[in-house]
């Protein structure tokens, strides 16, 4: 006979630490409540609401293959416990699969006909996937489209007198421009739109030219400076360049993806480093990271704000842009940077990558998928990806990876870090994240990398948020997902 007694106090124990969970939860202290949640599971695995809220922990961490899971889990220990469909509804809408999210939010407003809040989410999901429908309908085959650069002529768009913002005098970005376009940004001022299609226009030129592996080389003596998501956290951009210096030919800087989203300022930080592209090409270099993407920018927000900033020609233009932007980058053939991490099979090599036709939307699947997307984990190996796209791999990876195109270090991007950075398989991958406070809730510390040449040792400078005005992160988003924030 089962001990009724150990069986009983193994209950209560759990529901003790749940409390715990929540509390950590409610600090925004996620990866912590995951850890309770996991105990309180491991005591009694038939108590959905654990399930449940773990699902809720992982959503918040960005871990939607992980929250899918586990609300899956919490289904199956109770058909009826609506909060399960609810959890997996929302991680199917981060991950922008609407018909997914409409059917779990249409077993939720089954279960709980009269909750308001359940139709006003129905209600929104049926709206997304209308239009998602729609879309589909519309769209053009790849053969025929055309790019929205032939419908541009930006010097025939007039300045009206009185436009008292930055301009950019005839063909040459300037740094007295970009300094007056950033202050300008600073106060909340934006740029004029003739001026935004020259930036983003030339930027185009100068990333369709490169390859989708970057070399650069970083003479003796001289240093190279890599940042991390930047989150559309302008007045946090701002900071790492008051810290570091300027971007310029002897301070130059690799920007690692996901310039942009959830942060309500991201028109702005693509616009600067644009700009400080075309000031000098050498200066700043760029890569795409997962949310340089339609997908993305429908969802978390950039999308919502370049069209109420600027217009729909921008929205079309900036993702036609995001295609161009290199895949990775290798410094001094020493030293692999990538916004994600890397591959499902071994014996990738560099020239694997220069080979990559980038100029397309991401797919789900195959090496630019895995390059934008995939994350390390602890233990040797690969194992699913906790964010249901790429994989994890593990230190053993890292370590074949590098033997195999000689090289001494991975820098990845892609993940928040309480210290704005984490140094993981065995010395040999290195992450860098640089939207402190991310969304204004994680609390996190932002970081850069500034290695000096020859020996390129890593030198890691982290820093705290910034002030920045009372526009809260993913005001633009789509509707439906701020419900869920």
């Amino acid at each position: 006979m089962p001990n009724m007694e150990s069986e009983g106090s193994d209950v209560s124990r759990a529901e003790e630490i749940k409390v715990v969970a929540n509390e950590a939860f409610k600090a925004h202290k996620y990866a912590q409540a995951i850890e309770l949640y996991t105990q309180a599971i491991e005591l009694n695995s038939r108590n959905a609401v654990y399930w449940a809220n773990r699902s809720f922990a992982h959503l918040k961490l960005e871990e939607y293959g992980s929250a899918i899971q586990d609300a899956s889990e919490a289904i199956e220990v109770d058909p009826k416990y609506s909060k399960g469909y609810y959890r997996r509804g929302a991680a199917h809408l981060a991950m922008g699969k609407f018909k997914e999210a409409l059917k779990d939010f249409q077993q939720v407003k089954r279960l709980c006909p009269n909750d308001p809040d359940a139709a006003r989410k129905l209600k929104e999901c049926e709206k997304a996937v209308k239009k998602l429908k729609f879309e589909e309908a519309i769209v053009v085959p790849v053969s025929q489209r055309r790019s929205i650069v032939e419908s541009i002529d930006y010097r025939t768009i007039d300045v009206e007198p009185q436009y008292s913002g930055a301009k950019i005098e005839g063909d040459v970005v300037t740094l007295d421009f970009v300094k007056k376009m950033t202050e300008d940004f600073k106060d909340q001022k934006g740029l004029h739109k003739r001026y935004a299609y020259q930036i983003v226009l030339q930027t185009r030129e100068m990333l369709r030219a490169l390859p989708s592996l970057v070399d650069i080389t970083v003479p003796e003596g001289n240093h190279f400076t890599v940042c991390g998501d930047v989150h559309g956290q302008f007045y946090d951009l701002l900071n790492i360049f008051e810290l570091n210096g300027l971007p310029s030919e002897e301070n130059p800087y690799l920007f690692n993806g996901d310039f942009v989203d959830r942060g309500s300022f991201s028109l702005e930080v693509i616009l600067s480093l644009f700009a400080f592209k075309c000031m000098s090409p050498s200066a700043m270099h760029l890569a795409r990271g997962n949310h340089e993407s339609k997908s993305m920018n429908k969802i978390y927000g950039f999308e919502g704000e370049v069209r109420l900033k600027l217009s729909e020609t921008f929205v079309e233009l900036f993702a036609e842009v995001f295609c161009c932007l290199p895949l990775a980058h290798v410094i001094n053939q020493k030293v692999f940077v990538v916004h994600g991490g890397l591959f499902s099979v071994d014996g990738v090599k560099l020239s694997d990558i220069r080979a990559i036709d980038r100029f397309c939307e991401p797919p789900e699947e195959g090496l630019m998928c895995e390059l934008l997307w995939s994350d390390p984990q602890p233990s040797l190996g690969r194992g699913p990806s906790k964010r249901g796209v790429g994989l994890s791999f593990g230190a053993d990876v890292t370590k074949r990876f590098l033997q195999d195109n000689n090289l001494d270090l991975v820098v990845r991007s892609h993940e928040v870090k309480d210290e704005g950075y984490e140094i993981e398989h065995d010395g040999k991958l290195i992450t860098v994240f640089s939207a402190p406070n991310y969304c204004d809730q994680m609390g996190n510390k932002g970081a850069f990398i500034r290695f000096e040449a020859p020996n390129l040792k890593p030198n890691i400078v982290t820093f705290s948020a910034v002030p920045h005005p009372d526009v809260k992160p993913m005001a633009y988003a789509n509707n439906f997902l701020r419900l869920f924030q």
